[in-house]
């Protein structure tokens, strides 16, 4: 049997690797300046409940995305610590991910915004 710890230390330990992962990976810096200027960007504008959700949901999945393309890294390096092609696929792979959800992101944040900007201009 694994290891248990309270509901409170799990909780300690995600935040842990929250903080861990802002100070040492970049893009996950620029997603959560991307993301802020979003959601102020949405507040401005007068989001919909349901266009809040999807932006949220949008951020999140982006931020999600690039914890899991760390994991990945990490754990590469970990098991692979000189690369291989194995490794670099499995790098290349899931930055890959990172960015087809970074894409989308913007298109979701051009749906949701520029009709609105539009608007405003005219």
């Amino acid at each position: 049997m694994g290891i248990r710890h309270s509901t409170i230390r799990s909780f300690a330990y995600a935040i842990t690797g929250l903080k861990t992962a802002i100070k040492s990976e970049p893009n996950l810096k620029i997603h959560i300046v991307a993301g802020t200027l979003a959601l102020l960007t949405g507040l401005i504008l007068k989001l919909s409940y349901l266009e809040w959700l999807l932006l949220l949901f949008t951020i999140f999945y982006v931020i999600t995305l690039e914890l899991l393309n760390t994991v990945m890294e990490a754990f590469v390096d970990l098991v692979s610590p000189e690369m291989s092609p194995f490794a670099k696929i499995a790098k290349d792979v899931s930055a890959a991910c990172v960015l087809l959800a970074a894409l989308i992101s913007v298109i979701i944040g051009s749906v949701l915004f520029l009709p609105k900007i539009i608007l405003i201009l005219k």
